[in-house]
């Protein structure tokens, strides 16, 4: 297993070296010191391509796009963990762009007939054999349906599971080897992040999963005007075929001919950092590939978003602290952002609020001091992120997931709008997350939504409390259990809305 795992770190080390991107992974912690140099030892004889950018995660990039899905999978993961490769390799994998030349129609058919029973005509009237997308997964037909319904047909390349599975055994192994031998990789967790990869890209080769993302993103947004997803077709998807509705309009990136049709581009501008921080902050499930070919705008002006095989989750928990962090930011309250991060958990309890309150002001005064329309919450999460590395705080990878998208649907709000007001147009939406949920009254509700199964659970943890200190007699616990469960009661539900109202 070692040797097949050395055949397939020297073909990834040649291929970095075609696109001179070896010196890259000097910056990666996880990789140890030596090994760039090593690899360029062994590769020294395999010749460079000409006309490359100078930026080394541009280089990277390149590289990964041509060594295969797999590859161009990383590095999408890759440029949302700057904590793992550097701000500057994340930026440069950023520009990753997840396309391959299609495979054959025969292939596409087999799959379809295969998955669905009987033939192609069975389900479709008509069937454009050209697909309008390939990415390093699926690639995407256009279909009408045999009852006359014009849909999007994605269908999974094949042996697209056997290839990913071979190339993420050997990242697997490379990153025990990290974890193993490089001192800073235990508090990044390569091992992890691998396993993470992995889990993430099996779910998108299920495409009943991307289907059911899709679902749950158009219940969460069915109340919003001018966004929407596309409806899906359930009889006609399965594991390595799904077909939804098809959306007629103009890709958000071809800025010209969006003009030319006459759309409100500041307006759509806003409707996309407005979904979005909807999106992560009302329900917690949030869109996160959002380059600007997932984003349609139709004829009347409505958003459809497309491609959801990339899709971020948030806890309460992580909303709460979210909305703190972005208010006491905004408020310039650093301690209060600090204390957040203690109480969270995400910064241990041996490092000083006192320092970490000053290196939050470090980072933010320069970024709150500028005009509020060049204020980027997506930018000041990420220097956040970076510092808060050095007080040993965890990798939130949800978080990170987060930042990034973030950072692409401002990108994509200043493309439509470079004088975009970032801050006005994001407002209204945390103002509103924030008294619905940080409020005293907003919490007592949640208190008394959860009093039912805390009193469920409280006689059992009497019991423990009981198990654990014995009385004397048997009749004296008896006697007592149902005092000390109503004495419990009291001081817990009393202690708990005092808290509340104090807050």
């Amino acid at each position: 297993m070692g040797l097949r795992h050395l055949f397939r770190l020297y073909g990834l080390a040649v291929g970095l070296r075609r696109y001179g991107a070896l010196r890259a992974l000097s910056s990666i912690e996880t990789v140890p010191p030596a090994a760039p140099g090593f690899l360029r030892a062994v590769t020294f004889f395999i010749p460079r391509r000409r006309d490359l950018p100078d930026a080394p995660g541009e280089r990277l990039a390149l590289a990964l796009a041509a060594m295969g899905p797999t590859y161009i999978k990383i590095g999408q993961t890759l440029a949302t963990r700057p904590d793992l490769v550097g701000r500057p390799l994340a930026e440069g994998l950023a520009t990753l762009q997840d396309s391959l030349p299609p495979f054959p129609f025969k292939a596409a058919r087999a799959t379809i007939e295969a998955e669905l029973g009987g033939k192609l005509e069975d389900h479709f009237s008509a069937f454009e054999e050209i697909p309008v997308a390939a990415a390093s997964i699926a690639q995407v037909h256009k279909a009408v349906t045999t009852d006359g319904r014009t849909v999007a047909v994605k269908v999974l390349r094949p042996g697209i599971e056997a290839r990913f599975s071979k190339d993420l055994t050997l990242f697997a192994w490379l990153a025990g080897i990290a974890q193993a031998r490089v001192p800073q990789a235990a508090r990044l967790r390569p091992v992890a992040v691998v396993a993470k990869l992995k889990e993430t890209v099996l779910r998108e080769m299920d495409l009943r999963l991307e289907a059911s993302a899709a679902a749950e993103l158009a219940d969460n947004m069915a109340g919003e005007v001018g966004y929407r997803v596309p409806e899906i077709d359930w009889d006609r998807t399965s594991k390595s075929v799904m077909t939804q509705e098809w959306a007629n309009g103009i890709r958000l990136g071809d800025r010209e001919a969006l003009v030319a049709a006459g759309h409100d581009l500041t307006a759509l501008s806003a409707r996309i950092v407005q979904a979005f921080l909807l999106q992560a902050m009302h329900d917690g499930y949030f869109h996160a590939d959002l380059h600007q070919g997932n984003l349609i705008v139709e004829p009347d002006g409505g958003i459809v978003a497309v491609d959801f095989g990339i899709m971020g989750r948030l806890s309460k928990h992580d909303r709460r602290f979210l909305a703190e962090i972005l208010y006491g930011f905004i408020a310039r309250d650093y301690r209060r952002v600090a204390e957040v991060h203690f109480d969270a958990g995400y910064v241990p309890a041996d490092q000083s609020v006192e320092e970490f309150t000053q290196a939050l002001r470090a980072i933010a005064d320069p970024i709150m001091d500028l005009p509020v329309e060049k204020i980027s919450a997506g930018k000041l999460l990420a220097q956040l992120f970076a510092t808060t590395e050095r007080f040993s705080m965890q990798t939130q990878p949800q978080l990170l997931l987060l930042q990034r998208s973030m950072v692409m649907a401002e990108g994509i709000a200043m493309h439509l709008d470079p004088q975009v007001n970032m801050w006005q147009v994001s407002k209204p939406v945390l103002e509103g997350w924030m008294r619905d949920n940080l409020s005293p009254e907003a919490r007592i509700a949640d208190f008394l939504k959860s009093l039912p199964r805390l009193m469920e659970r409280l006689p059992d943890r009497v019991d423990r409390l009981l198990a654990e200190k014995p009385a004397p007699a048997p009749t004296v616990i008896v006697k007592h259990e149902s005092r000390l469960g109503a004495f419990a009661l009291g001081l817990l539900a009393g202690a708990i809305l005092l808290k509340l109202l104090l807050l």
